[in-house]
């Protein structure tokens, strides 16, 4: 929605364990005409069910909470409730936890000291059907593969790490804003390069560089 029409708000649901962490967001985002926060959790366990009965638009999940963490809730909300969507919400300013939030199916990955304005941008721009992965992690996340022997670029570490995930040329390029024909040109590329072709051999392929959790 863009701010200022007349269409419904951005239903929102909160998880994290520290209560006095989602009061305070719960109170920056509902001063917003366009944003609803239409519950909160303090579990993962609760969170899949209040997702269940609430149908939020969004679901901004804590990475780092006691029993679920936020990647494990990622993945099951994803498996009960195929098509919703998440935001991982972290203190971790680390590249391979954005890997594991985007293998897990999250679309966006924030950190908690970006300012309130960032938030929302990140917000509004999953909810009309992008993602948000924080900038900086990132250009961290696609510094090239130091393999002398088969060197891959960024983009080509990007894509892998979404094809490691299963999704199909035109999902990446959807994802990626970019065309089918330069996906399928990447895909080829770390064919020719790694000799990989399945999901499961870019998985592994990554997991073994360390690109994943």
């Amino acid at each position: 929605m863009i701010p200022g029409t007349t269409a419904r708000p951005i239903r929102l649901l909160l998880v994290d364990d520290h209560p006095l962490v989602r009061e305070g967001l719960k109170a920056r985002l509902d001063a917003m005409a366009h944003l609803q926060v239409v519950g909160e959790a303090g579990s993962g366990e609760e969170a899949l069910a209040m997702a269940e009965r609430l149908k939020p638009d969004l679901v901004l999940v804590d990475i780092s909470m006691k029993g679920m963490n936020g990647i494990e809730f990622t993945l099951r909300l994803g498996g009960s409730l195929p098509g919703m969507k998440t935001m991982v919400l972290s203190m971790y300013d680390k590249a391979e936890y954005v890997a594991s939030a985007i293998r897990a199916g999250a679309s966006g990955y924030v950190l908690k000291d970006t300012p309130v304005t960032g938030i929302i941008a990140a917000i509004e721009t999953i909810a009309a059907g992008g993602s948000h992965f924080d900038p900086a992690l990132m250009a961290a996340l696609n510094e090239p593969a130091q393999d002398n022997e088969h060197p891959i670029t960024g983009r080509e570490r990007e894509i892998l790490l979404l094809l490691a995930q299963g999704l199909s040329n035109k999902r990446i390029a959807q994802q990626l804003d970019i065309s089918v024909r330069t996906v399928e040109t990447h895909r080829l590329s770390l064919r020719r390069k790694l000799g990989i072709t399945t999901p499961a051999g870019f998985v592994k392929y990554a997991m073994d560089q360390g690109w994943m959790a």
